[in-house]
């Protein structure tokens, strides 16, 4: 039973470290469209339109039992579209944790940290109604992040004084209550979480939704009780540099 994790870049394999923990005998196959790569910086039409041709030979090449979107951006635009283009299929998504912070929270101030396409999304805006609980829910966009992460990971140096920046505007303090959680709604993020908690003017929780999704995926899965298939990573660039594949090989991937 093959799980396939698609994500523009690398932060997907955030997700797919919890989910070989929650499925240890199925295949994975993680696809980083890279070539896409940042998807914030997409028309959404376009995006829909591209992610869903991705998938045609996606889907005929692995024939996976679930696949995973791990990417906040391609989720709230194609997720709907890709399920209705492929019915036969099990697509997970991934959403920001806005429901989980609202029960969370204590202060009442939530901040949503994203990518610019996540926070222009109305299914980002019908989340916040639908799960919000009264809470003063901030969207910040960070147009940065992501790309910082990927440096990151491949052994790049990251300017401290910049994610400071882009955090900066998830901290509102209000009377006397401050922010108390932040939602990180995209997968790179995760990465970067201790450099934010160092650089954080005070401690808020970092939520990941990396471990639920997991669990998601999970649940929809068929039962699989041993495996020795190898663990594949492709990107649709082509074969990636020998610092990522150093990276892949991290998280027990093999890129071909």
């Amino acid at each position: 039973m093959t799980i396939l994790v698609f994500d523009s870049g690398i932060g997907g394999l955030t997700v797919l470290r919890e989910a070989r923990v929650v499925m240890p005998f199925h295949r994975f196959v993680y696809v980083a469209d890279d070539a896409g790569f940042p998807y914030g910086d997409w028309a959404e039409e376009a995006l829909r339109t591209r992610i869903i041709s991705l998938f045609d030979g996606l889907l005929q090449t692995w024939q996976p039992d679930v696949v995973i979107i791990a990417c906040n951006t391609a989720s709230t635009i194609a997720i709907a579209a890709l399920r209705a283009a492929y019915p036969g299929q099990t697509f997970v998504g991934t959403v920001p944790a806005i429901k989980p912070a609202a029960e969370r929270t204590r202060s009442g101030l939530i901040s949503v940290l994203a990518t610019p396409g996540t926070v222009r999304r109305d299914y980002t805006q019908d989340l916040i109604r639908s799960y919000g609980g009264g809470c003063a829910v901030k969207l910040v966009g960070s147009a940065n992040l992501a790309a910082l992460a990927e440096t990151y990971m491949r052994g790049g140096m990251v300017d401290e004084a910049t994610v400071a920046a882009e955090i900066a505007p998830c901290f509102i303090a209000r009377d006397s209550a401050r922010t108390d959680i932040v939602v990180m709604a995209c997968t790179h993020f995760p990465f970067l979480v201790n450099r934010m908690r160092k650089l954080a003017p005070w401690p808020v929780d970092w939520i990941d939704p990396a471990e639920a999704i997991a669990r998601r995926a999970a649940g929809l899965a068929h039962e699989q009780t041993a495996t020795d298939a190898a663990h594949h990573a492709v990107f649709i660039s082509g074969p990636p540099d020998a610092l990522t594949k150093r990276l892949l090989t991290g998280f027990g991937l093999t890129a071909i």
